[in-house]
């Protein structure tokens, strides 16, 4: 995804580059650019239509290098998680000996191998 944002840049960038100076040729006086069939308010357009899709890229390549991060981040928090069986978590009730009141607990078993 992150090379994918960075290639639409980059080819944005060129395309961007190649309107630009067209239309400042035009400007100078000159009529051989490669647009000889498109007006210099289109040209204009182009621009504008090639620097928001370079914008566009950089936002989905930021995006994507920042759902690596959270991936990253949420992988080496889960790599301690223990997945065994050996874990086990069963309810405890006991009665008080002493005011006959019920206790009710959780306890947790571990066991290593």
């Amino acid at each position: 995804g992150i090379a994918t944002g960075v290639y639409f840049y980059i080819d944005n960038d060129n395309d961007y580059d190649r309107f630009r100076d067209a239309y400042k040729r035009r400007l100078a006086g000159f009529t051989d650019d490669e647009f000889q069939g498109i007006s210099t308010d289109r040209l204009i357009d182009a621009q504008r239509t090639a620097q928001k899709n370079k914008d566009v890229s950089i936002i989905v390549a930021l995006a994507f290098y920042l759902v690596n991060i959270v991936d990253a981040n949420v992988d080496a928090h889960l790599k301690q998680f223990n997945v065994s069986d050996d874990l086990s978590l069963q309810p405890n009730f006991e009665l008080n000996r002493i005011d006959s009141h019920p206790n009710y607990g959780i306890s947790l078993k571990y066991h290593l191998k």
